[in-house]
């Protein structure tokens, strides 16, 4: 009885870390579509945006970078 609950246990950990970094990824999918759209119109009038277009553009991958460390940690505990 023990040993089945173990592995329950290690299977809805290793659910959590999935759902983590999935739900970040789409997150932050979303979030860069309208970035990207907006940027791309931005540099099309002034070509100077560039830098600040790009900045805002990689600004939701951190969020994945973030559910990347918190899915770490949870399989840490495994």
């Amino acid at each position: 009885m023990a040993v089945e609950k173990a592995a329950v246990d290690t299977g809805l950990l290793a659910i959590g870390a999935g759902l983590a970094v999935g739900l970040t990824a789409i997150a932050a999918g979303l979030a860069e579509k309208d970035i990207g759209a907006a940027a791309v119109g931005a540099i099309a009038e002034k070509e100077e945006l560039f830098i600040k277009a790009l900045i805002f553009t990689v600004l939701p991958e951190t969020l994945v970078i973030f559910g990347l460390v918190v899915a770490i940690m949870i399989l840490g505990m495994a």
